[in-house]
């Protein structure tokens, strides 16, 4: 798999671009086998599962310097968006903004890397998103939230 990189505004430090590992799905005669043969679990070390109130509400912006966070949804669909921070104490309010649209349909999972801050929109009702990280609560202090309308679109 090639990693991509790019030019965080500001601080011109390079970061990870986000991307997704695509699954896929079999279907026969027994019933339906999602998988995902590309996505490699090895560094994580814990998980939980996000489920919005419903589809109006959006879950912004929290994110981590440190830490790295996998998403595949296991119910429905969620638009997920992302800001590479370029100064955590006080970030540029107008950073690029990466959107993504995954789905339960195959077991893609989204590389969130460190140094990003999130926004999580489920699109349908009783959708239900699987988050992964590669630290155990509590092990590294590192949790940043922003206010929902802190950032605002380049323009």
């Amino acid at each position: 798999m090639v990693k991509m990189w790019l030019k965080c505004q500001g601080n011109y430090k390079d970061k990870m671009i986000p991307e997704i590992t695509q699954g896929g799905r079999y279907i026969d005669s027994r019933g339906t086998l999602f998988y995902n043969n590309d996505f490699d679990a090895s560094v994580i070390k814990r998980m939980y599962m996000i489920e919005n109130e419903n589809t109006d509400f959006v879950r912004a912006w929290q994110g981590h310097k440190v830490e790295q966070r996998w998403f595949s949804v296991m119910k429905g669909s969620f638009r997920i968006q992302l800001i590479a921070i370029d100064h955590w104490d006080n970030p540029t309010k107008d950073l690029e903004l990466l959107t993504f649209v995954i789905n339960s349909e195959k077991l893609d999972v989204l590389h969130i890397p460190q140094g990003y801050v999130s926004s999580i929109q489920s699109l349908e009702p009783d959708s239900k998103l699987l988050v992964l990280a590669d630290y155990s609560l509590g092990e590294v202090k590192d949790e940043f939230r922003f206010e929902s309308d802190y950032f605002q679109e380049k323009k």
